[in-house]
């Protein structure tokens, strides 16, 4: 099966629109459905329901969706694999939940390539079940979550742990007079002491997964949020945002997981090591 028959397929599940896949592939809509045919002809099913004015998966369509995207990330794997080693370099494919790399990865990224000259890197973001999987399935070296999945053959690090700080854009004001509180994803155990803390106030409004989103939309709207010190630090020094007094400190961990058996655990260690936190 060929490879860009299932790019074909993602993109058009994406759209549920030939033409507007065909833009976006730069093809003519006749080898958009052309591919999409002969797809459907190699699995010996329907992938796609036609008899609606709008493009809609079918039931087998649907579970192709999560296998294509893994073929396609595994091929991406092997090619960058084969195209390192011809250069005697090291490739080093990273993963993570998409609030992580705000708080501390972006920094991290940096010091390897600072400091480690012949490393590739190649950064993938997944949910934290997903995470776990492709590190099993090798397809992604080290990943990173708030909660590690205790698993044998899988070895979890802390890496960081990052204080979060209620700040609002309001100055002066106590934690029994927060409003418009906006609700960031940190995991199960953080999550749950904030809403115990604050469930009687009425002061929650909004939830949203990533530090970076809920700090640019109070910026804007108004209103708080637990946010790390880390992205918040600029914000305060210029008097656009305010800790909130009184208000109770929590804590976040941060965690990487790799396989105990990596054929690039010294390249995973070396890379752990750049992490202040592992130096102490």
């Amino acid at each position: 099966m060929k490879i860009d028959l299932l790019t074909t397929f993602l993109e058009v599940s994406r759209t549920l629109h030939v033409r507007v896949a065909a833009d976006n592939l730069y093809l003519t809509q006749a080898a958009i459905s052309s591919r999409i045919k002969l797809l459907e002809e190699e699995l010996g099913v329907q992938l796609f329901d036609r008899t609606q004015k709008r493009l809609k998966l079918t039931a087998e369509g649907h579970r192709l969706v999560k296998h294509a995207n893994e073929m396609i990330l595994m091929w991406q794997k092997l090619k960058q694999d084969v195209g390192v080693a011809q250069s005697n370099s090291s490739q080093l494919s990273v993963g993570s939940m998409i609030s992580i790399w705000d708080i501390i990865l972006q920094d991290w990224l940096q010091k390897i390539h600072r400091n480690l000259d012949d490393v590739h890197l190649f950064t993938h973001t997944f949910s934290p079940l997903e995470l776990r999987k492709q590190v099993i399935s090798r397809l992604i070296d080290i990943a990173f979550l708030f909660e590690p999945p205790f698993v044998e053959d899988i070895v979890n690090e802390k890496v960081a742990t990052v204080p979060l700080q209620l700040v609002s854009t309001e100055k002066g004001i106590k934690q029994d007079e927060v409003d418009n509180m906006v609700m960031v994803e940190y995991g199960e155990s953080v999550n749950s002491q904030i809403l115990r803390d604050y469930s009687e106030t009425n002061a929650i409004r909004h939830h949203m997964n990533q530090p970076k989103i809920a700090m640019n939309f109070i910026l804007e709207a108004g209103g708080c949020a637990y946010l790390p010190k880390q992205i918040c630090f600029e914000p305060m020094r210029k008097g656009k945002l305010y800790r909130v007094e009184g208000a109770p400190e929590y804590s976040r961990d941060i965690y990487a997981i790799y396989l105990d058996k990596s054929s690039k655990r010294q390249l995973i260690e070396d890379a752990l090591f750049l992490f202040p936190y592992m130096r102490k």
